[in-house]
Order: C-alpha cells, then sequence, then structure tokens
C-alpha cells in the first residue's frame, strides 16, 4: 500500500545539544571557577547549542544562575563568586543518577520539583578538590552524562600531587625531588614529620616549595628560603590540604605545554614561558591571576627543544590516562633537561590563561576550543572506554 498521500506529521524541529556549564564549587579555587565559566559562557556558540549555567556555592549547593558573563570577571583585585549570581537561593538543582534519565530537575521548598530538560554534555569548569578531582566525574558517570575533560581515575591523579609524580616516575618521565608529609604523620609524630623536611633540605638545599598536595592556581604555596619560615609555610599549606607536598627547587626555566584531544589522538600546542615575575617571589596566586604576569607565547627555544617539550606532554598525557584536555607544566633545567612539575586536567580557562593562549598561538582561537572541547565529549561514552 503506498503511503504518498497519507497525511504526513509534520518533522520535530532537531533540538540543538544542551550543555550545562557547571562552575563554583567547595574548593579554595571557587573564584577562579567563576570567572573562567565567564569566559566559556561567553566563547560557547549560541547558535549551536543551548547553555545551562549551574553554579555550586563554597558550601556545595547547587543553584541555577544567571548567564552572565560580564558579572564573572575579577573586579577591584576580588574574585566573583556563585552566591553573587544565583537566581533563588530557595530553590536548587539536581541532576540525575539514573542513566536513562538526563533531566536537570530545578525544586523550591513547597513546590513540585520542576524538570528542565535533558543535559547533553557537562563542561565542569572546575578546579580543585570536589569538581576536578574525580568526584564530580564519578557524578556524571553514574548519571550516564558526557562531560568534558579527564575522566575519574585520571581527574584523581592529576589532583593529588604525590600520585602524580609516581604515575609519572613509573612511565620513565623525569620529575624533581619531593618529599610528602601525610595528616597521621603530622598528628602523631610531628618533630618527626618535620625531621623529615629539614634532612630533606640538608640534602637538596634552600629554597623549598610548601603546598597543598591537592589543590591547585598556587594557592597555599610558600616559598621558603631557610628554617625560620617552615613552620608558617606549612600551616599555610594545611589551611587547604591536611596533606602537604614539599619540593626542591629547581633552577631552570618555566615552560609550559597545552594538550587537546582531536578525533585522532592528543596534540600539543606549541609551549610558553612563564618570565620570573617582577613583583613576586615566584608565579604565585596573585601573579597569575591578579596581576596577570604575562608569558612568553611561543616560548623562545630551540626547535629540537619545542619538538622535544610537545612530546612529553602528550605522554604525560597518555601517562595518566587523561581525555579532553591537559596543561603540562615543565621546568627547563640550567643542564637541559625538561622536568616535569605537574599537570592540569581542567587548567585555568580565563581568556588570560596560558592554556588558551598557548592555542590561539598555534591556530585554534578561543571559541574553536571551547567547541572542540565539547565535540570530543559528545563523542565519547560514559562508563569503562
Amino acid at each position: 500500500m503506498s503511503t504518498e498521500n497519507l497525511p504526513q506529521s509534520p518533522q520535530q524541529p532537531v533540538r540543538k545539544p544542551r550543555v550545562a556549564v557547571v562552575f563554583g564549587g567547595r574548593s579554595s579555587e571557587h573564584g577562579i571557577s567563576v570567572v573562567t565559566a565567564g569566559a566559556v559562557l561567553r566563547a560557547i556558540d549560541r547558535t549551536k547549542y543551548e547553555v545551562l549555567p549551574i553554579g555550586i556555592t563554597r558550601e556545595g549547593r547547587w543553584f541555577l544562575t544567571a548567564d552572565a558573563p560580564e558579572r564573572m570577571a575579577i573586579t577591584d583585585r576580588r574574585t566573583p563568586d556563585v552566591d553573587e549570581l544565583a537566581e533563588s537561593r530557595d530553590g536548587g538543582v539536581v541532576l540525575p543518577v539514573d542513566p536513562a534519565n538526563r533531566e536537570v530537575v530545578y525544586y523550591e521548598p513547597g513546590s513540585v520539583p520542576k524538570a528542565l530538560g535533558e543535559v547533553d554534555v557537562v563542561f565542569p569548569v572546575l578546579h580543585g578538590p570536589y569538581g576536578e578531582d574525580g568526584t564530580l566525574q564519578g557524578l556524571l558517570e553514574l548519571s550516564g552524562v558526557p562531560y568534558v575533560g579527564a575522566g575519574v581515575l585520571a581527574s584523581a591523579v592529576g589532583q593529588d600531587k604525590e600520585y602524580m609524580k609516581r604515575v609519572f616516575t613509573s612511565f620513565g618521565l623525569k620529575v624533581g625531588p619531593y618529599v610528602v608529609i601525610r595528616p597521621r604523620e603530622w598528628a602523631q609524630e610531628e618533630a618527626a614529620a618535620r625531621k623529615k623536611i629539614i634532612d630533606f633540605a640538608g640534602e637538596h638545599g634552600w629554597p623549598l616549595f610548601v603546598k597543598p598536595a591537592r589543590a591547585g592556581s598556587s594557592i597555599g604555596i610558600t616559598k621558603v628560603d631557610d628554617l625560620s619560615g617552615l613552620d608558617e609555610a606549612i600551616a599555610e599549606a594545611q589551611r587547604h590540604d591536611p596533606k602537604i607536598l614539599v619540593e626542591a627547587a629547581l633552577r631552570g626555566r618555566e615552560i609550559e605545554c597545552g594538550v587537546l584531544e582531536f578525533e585522532d589522538g592528543p596534540r600539543a600546542s606549541v609551549p610558553a614561558e612563564i618570565p620570573p615575575p617582577d613583583a613576586h617571589a615566584y608565579y604565585d596566586f596573585d601573579a597569575k591571576y591578579i596581576d596577570s604576569t604575562p608569558g612568553i607565547v611561543p616560548a623562545p627555544l630551540t626547535d629540537e627543544e619545542t619538538a622535544e617539550v610537545r612530546r612529553l606532554a602528550v605522554e604525560a598525557f597518555e601517562a595518566a590516562s587523561c581525555e579532553g584536555l591537559v596543561r603540562a607544566d615543565f621546568f627547563l633545567t640550567d643542564e637541559g633537561e625538561f622536568v616535569i612539575n605537574e599537570i592540569n586536567t581542567m587548567p585555568g580557562f580565563t581568556p588570560i590563561s596560558m592554556y588558551p593562549q598557548m592555542w590561539q598561538a598555534t591556530g585554534i582561537g578561543y571559541p574553536e576550543l571551547v567547541d572542540r572541547l565539547v565535540q570530543a565529549a559528545l563523542r565519547r561514552s560514559t562508563g569503562l572506554r
């Protein structure tokens, strides 16, 4: 029987993929995450995607927020906050935990929960614990919602500087000297733990860098020039993480390289150099974000050095089983050897951040970079892969 003359159902319009940009969070890097979200919201192609901004407060509550990138910038040396952007302090949002249902739900006390529609991909621009460390990634895996960036394991490895270094060493990547002080060591044998650091300084010399083992954006890091500053540096690091890492200073140049996942695998950007900031002892939080110390892009390296650091950046990406994107940070020592310092699985993504600047110099502008990350997430399934 021919269907040629039967009434035809009208074609439903194809829905644009809905991207939930999730930002803020409970870590010390809350404000920088909000700044990053503003840049992503400004750049994402609204003709191609629907966008749902979701902010997580410092206390861990999830809110719908204003889609207002202009309010997500550093002003008067102060970072923005999700509390200032929440559309309502009474109602929150929850992601599904049923892989068969990707609908985000809005709820208010005393009201029937309201479905906001399905989310096709989450762009989690959170930095630090409770977002970049595998916790949010685990939730999204349970929900069956694709997301931008590294999976659970790579996120956890990328957040914990001790285990990151252990993984890199096992893959033959060179790391600098370091020692770890765990919470139990400090609580039970403080004198022995302090002596462990002093002995380390005796072997490798001063200065040392004392830092939280699981934080980023150079928050909580202190350059310690001698024994007199050690206790204060330990206390500062422990304000952000009870587990601390102490690293020997490496003499050389700071070199960074971006890695981006393409259809045929990861590729490295041109590298950048971070020159010593004039007004700061080292490249700390204020130098990065408040005073915006400029990097040199591309880094003034030889062709051989450039090829080598790009190769090592991709090796680090693969060693930690990363996906999506990574910024790999190295020292080029005075002896001419590249030593990897760390990777960031969700690096600073503001317009002044080095990761987008390196890709801009490689030929991929900020809006295209955002699009490539979303498309890579949409291609990838959740679960074991």
